[in-house]
Order: structure tokens, then C-alpha cells, then sequence
């Protein structure tokens, strides 16, 4: 049974009050919120066995590189990864997307072409970027329609043999619009290019498989699945994790260092130099483990429960306008009343206890695109009740009123 005031009591956050008003945290696209038994295994490294990893033959360093190696396979399976070599962990997805963009900065040639979405994050814009200006490849854009989906017509005829790397999110944070990547991959591996799909949105939501995906490189934050900041993986096929150069020199990543050569260590640490976020990728399989103990199904449901309900009931409000309608949506509402600019409703139902994201959601084209400033964006959890949206709406209501 998916019991909604048993989920919640897993939160401490949510006891809180802002304003003097329960907290309702609706800005889960950016972060979420922890449960308890992660922070508590946070605490328990540090109180226990905190020491490095991989070097120490000593009882604290074994303890720590177990964990540590343990959540690894915890998200190779979760992902479902053939290898758990294929887990690179990274400080979170921007980190992840800057790995393969500067390894593919030694493959890239000039007049290659490289895609991108219309629906990016920067995180997934910038670097690419970046890689066409040391590189002179050729940046090229699928274009967004209405709706906030993806034209795919329009990406077919993008497609060449100069093609080399496509990269596309899972999930757009700004409108919830939930892509064909299954169809994206498949078309770019038919012109023999290689595709990212940037899956920071969809892994609080999806269950992705990398393998019935066929594919390449797979990108993913801890703390948008209820994990800790500043960790997250990079899955990539073992074949181009290979042909990839290192990101970063230092220790732990090599084999064998002379002043006159050095020799690479075997993946995964090839891609993993330093001291890494210990802590933080051992909380990250128990975070892994907790909503999978709630089940990635039940979640998906409950969501889209909210979903629908918060939808019906933002329609009501005259001069309400909703971006992004696709079918295919994960729960996220962005949302602008007419003349009122998103911040100032923000800033209104933030002192009611409300919290939302206001701006532009680092998806600056596509504000463009509307030809809108931002918008507010509502984004709900499996930890989010149908009582809250009612006090998210009043909320709204009363903002509309203060500030026509």
C-alpha cells in the first residue's frame, strides 16, 4: 500500500513551518527533499568508518571502500547497466556532461555536427558549445513546437552522416515534456552517431534501463532522488569509456606514473581521479534502495494523481496560462498569469508557506521561444499531497488578487 502520511513521516524537512505556515515544498525539480535513513547513513560514515577509499589496507578503509563500491552496484543495477565498471561517479550531471564533452574535444573534428534539444538545460547546452569553438564542429538545434514537445520530423532531417554525438534530456526541467529518447537513440545510432541523454529529471520518475536503451552515455544527480548534493553518475558503455581520455589527472586514476610517462588505471577509475564525494555516493544507494522499497511504479502513479489534479484546478484561475502540454508529462506545472510578473507571485506565496521556483529554469531558449521573461513552476514528489495543492492554489489566488 502506497501510504502517504507514513512516506511523509520519512522526511524531517516536511515538519518544518516558513513563515509561520506548514512548509509545502513544491520545487522538487530542482532538489528534493531526504529521508531520514539517508541522512542518518551520512552520519554513520562519519561517525564510523570515515576514511579513504581504495589505498588503505587498514579495517576503516576497507569498511569505506566496500560501501562506497557496494552503491556502485546498487546503481548499476538500478540502472541496469552491464557492467558495474560502466558507473562513473561524478559530482552530479553537469560534472558528467563536461566528462564526455572533454574527452569527445580529442575525437571531434572540424564540420562534425553535433545536435542538440530546443528543450536543454545550459547544463546540456554550454559545453557543447564550448566543444564546437575549440573544435569547429557545427552546433545544430531539434526545434520545440507548441506544446513543449520535440519536433521529430524535424530531427530526422537534421540527422547526416556527419553526425557524431546527439545529446538530449530525458525530461525537461522546465515543462515536465517527457521525450522519445528510445526513438531519438535508435535514429542518431543509424548515421552512427552517439547519443547522452541528460536523465537528472526523469530519475526521480523513470526507471531507466540502459540496455533496453542501447544507450551511450546516461546522466544522473543524487539529490533529485532523494540522495545528497554534490554526487551523481555517469553511466557509459564500456567501449566508449575506453576510447575516452581522462577528464582529470591525479591520483587514483592511474596505473603506472614515471616523469616520463604515465599509464592510465582500468575503468572505473580511469575516470574517477581524487578523493572522491565518499559519503555521498554511499547515501546515494541508500537513497536508490528507499524508493525502490516504495517502487518506481507506485511513484510514477501517485505523481501523476497530483499531477492531474494541481492541472485541473490551475486551468480554473482566469488568465492562467500553462506551458507545456504534452501527453507525455512528468509532474511539473509551469505556469504565468497575465500581466503578473512570475518572481512577484513567487515572493507572495513563499510568506504562505508555498515553495515554488520562479525564473527561467536555466532554459533560457525556451522562454524564448514563448517570448516570456519565466514562469512559476509547481513540481511535485511522491512525498506531495493533493491537501497541499489546495493550499498551493489558494495561495495563487490570493497572489493573483493582491498584485492585479
Amino acid at each position: 500500500m502506497f501510504d502517504i502520511q507514513k512516506i511523509r513521516a520519512h522526511f524531517p524537512i516536511l515538519k518544518r513551518s516558513v513563515n509561520g505556515k506548514p512548509l509545502v515544498y513544491f520545487d522538487n525539480a530542482a532538489t528534493s527533499q531526504t529521508p531520514q535513513l539517508v541522512i542518518d547513513s551520512i552520519v554513520n560514515y562519519y561517525s564510523n568508518y570515515n576514511a579513504n577509499i581504495h589505498r588503505g589496507v587498514h579495517t576503516l578503509s576497507q569498511e569505506a571502500t566496500n560501501g562506497y563500491e557496494l552503491a556502485r552496484k546498487k546503481i548499476q543495477h538500478h540502472f541496469n547497466a552491464k557492467h558495474a565498471h560502466e558507473i562513473i561517479f561524478t559530482s552530479g550531471t553537469t560534472e558528467s556532461i563536461n566528462l564526455v564533452a572533454s574527452g569527445f574535444a580529442k575525437i571531434i573534428k572540424k564540420d562534425d555536427e553535433i545536435i542538440v534539444s530546443a528543450l536543454e538545460h545550459h547544463s546540456n547546452i554550454v559545453p557543447w558549445q564550448m566543444l564546437c569553438e575549440k573544435t569547429g564542429a557545427v552546433l545544430k538545434v531539434i526545434p520545440m513546437v507548441q506544446s513543449g514537445e520535440l519536433d521529430m520530423d524535424a530531427y530526422e532531417q537534421l540527422l547526416s552522416k556527419n553526425t557524431k554525438l546527439v545529446f538530449v534530456n530525458h525530461v525537461s526541467n522546465a515543462l515536465g515534456t517527457v521525450n522519445p529518447i528510445k526513438k531519438i537513440i535508435d535514429k542518431a545510432h543509424a548515421v552512427g552517431a552517439a547519443v547522452l541523454i541528460d536523465g537528472a529529471q526523469a530519475s526521480p520518475h523513470i526507471k531507466a534501463n540502459m540496455q533496453a536503451l542501447d544507450v551511450d552515455f546516461y546522466t544522473v544527480s543524487a539529490h533529485k532522488m532523494c540522495g545528497p548534493t554534490g554526487v551523481g553518475m555517469l553511466f557509459g558503455k564500456e567501449t566508449w569509456l575506453n576510447k575516452l581520455p581522462p577528464y582529470q589527472g591525479g591520483g587514483e586514476m592511474i596505473k603506472d606514473v614515471t616523469f616520463e610517462k604515465t599509464t592510465y588505471a582500468e575503468l572505473p577509475h580511469k575516470m574517477e581521479a581524487g578523493t572522491p564525494n565518499i559519503a555521498g555516493g554511499i547515501a546515494f544507494g541508500v537513497a536508490l534502495d528507499y524508493m525502490n522499497a516504495i517502487g518506481f511504479k507506485n511513484i510514477a502513479a501517485y505523481e501523476n494523481e497530483l499531477l492531474q489534479y494541481a492541472t485541473k484546478q490551475l486551468k480554473a484561475i482566469n488568465g492562467l496560462t500553462i506551458y507545456g502540454t504534452s501527453e507525455e508529462k512528468t509532474a511539473v506545472i509551469s505556469f504565468n498569469i497575465n500581466g503578473i510578473h512570475p518572481y512577484d507571485i513567487g515572493v507572495i506565496i513563499d510568506k504562505l508557506g508555498i515553495a515554488v521556483r520562479t525564473g527561467h529554469h536555466c532554459t533560457q531558449p525556451i522562454m524564448s521561444f514563448y517570448n516570456i521573461p519565466g514562469t512559476v513552476r509547481a513540481s511535485f514528489a511522491f512525498y506531495n499531497t493533493k491537501e497541499e495543492i489546495d493550499l498551493f492554489i489558494s495561495a495563487v489566488e490570493r497572489a493573483k488578487k493582491m498584485l492585479s
